[in-house]
């Protein structure tokens, strides 16, 4: 599960960057996914990549989303062209909501569109993992405090598995919200690991 690896969030052209965030800890897992994607897919283990892609109407987002890094009202939220490209914010099918260029998506991987910071709420991301017969979900992504995590959480409430891979999540939160998440995930939700560890245990299989 690849949470949010789009220019919004990553890019130093996307919405964050263009409302003053600092975005280059949402590059980080970057240049560990390029390293532990090919691995997985090699081993048969689904890819699905979930990212906002929200209508162009926002018809379904209520006030709470549609504040988010907005909270004012003031024009910077999602929808509106608040980064250097111009282009509408996590809205589906621009470059905005795009998947950064460095991550490629393959044919054979799963895309989820979603609304909410939960990749569950409103999609059919349940239903597609049922269908593949997974129990165990593989956690990566941004930020690991915010949509990580309330994706976790749910998968978790469901009865998934979870496992967040530690170097291949990042935020751009304060560093105490990196530890707050670890704890809480290891402490209440799942489990932990490294990318070195995945790798290690797809090469056991």
């Amino acid at each position: 599960m690849v949470i949010d690896m789009q220019n919004d969030f990553c890019h130093p052209d996307g919405w964050l960057a263009g409302i003053g965030v600092d975005v280059r800890a949402a590059r980080d897992p970057i240049p560990v996914l390029q390293n532990l994607l090919p691995a997985v897919r090699d081993a048969d283990v689904p890819v699905i990549w979930v990212n906002w892609g929200n209508r162009s109407d926002r018809a379904n987002l209520p006030p709470g989303v549609l504040h988010v890094y907005d909270p004012a009202g003031a024009g910077t939220g999602i929808g509106t062209p608040s980064n250097a490209a111009a282009s509408p914010v996590l809205q589906a099918g621009s470059w905005a909501a795009a998947t950064v260029d460095e991550l490629m998506i393959s044919p054979e991987d799963f895309t989820i569109d979603k609304y909410r910071m939960s990749g569950f709420v409103d999609t059919p991301l349940d239903s597609v993992l049922r269908n593949l017969r997974v129990d165990t979900l593989l956690f990566a992504g941004v930020n690991a405090d915010q949509c990580v995590l309330a994706t976790l959480i749910d998968g978790a409430n469901l009865g998934y598995d979870v496992v967040m891979i530690e170097d291949a999540v990042a935020t751009t939160s304060p560093e105490f919200c990196m530890r707050a998440t670890t704890y809480n995930v290891r402490q209440c939700f799942g489990f932990t690991a490294t990318s070195t560890a995945v790798l290690a245990g797809l090469s056991a299989r």
